[in-house]
């Protein structure tokens, strides 16, 4: 019984593991597409500067 018990709790840590990953992985991807043409100009005034 106890090992049953221990099996699912490394299933439900490693499933909260993937939500985190995915849930950051949605942020970073909506956060580029809103700041993707102000990053985009940002790196071209650098990339002139030089």
């Amino acid at each position: 019984m106890r090992n049953r018990r221990r099996v699912s709790g490394n299933g439900q840590g490693l499933a909260e593991y993937a939500l985190i990953l995915s849930l950051i992985a949605i942020v970073a991807m909506s956060a580029l597409l809103f700041l993707g043409g102000g990053i985009d100009s940002i790196l071209s005034a650098i990339g002139t500067s030089v």
